[in-house]
């Protein structure tokens, strides 16, 4: 399942997926994986990037997959 969250805010950011991954320390592969749903990041990796864009890891990564609040 897609990331929808997660792609827009990195291209509201004007950010390719390379220059995500750099400012993160991760590789471009890895944030690829992510905005199409092929990886989940660990919970230190979600809160970096939660972080990195201002918002809650419950944004970015459950309603970004299309999940409900518990």
């Amino acid at each position: 399942m897609k990331n929808s969250c997660l792609t827009e805010l990195r291209e509201d950011r004007g950010l390719t997926q390379a220059e995500l991954a750099f400012k993160l320390d991760l590789s471009p592969s890895t944030i690829s994986s992510y905005e199409q749903g092929v990886r989940i990041p660990r919970d230190a990796v979600k809160i970096k990037i939660a972080r990195f864009f201002g918002v809650s890891v419950f944004d970015i990564f459950y309603q970004g997959y299309g999940l409900e609040q518990p």
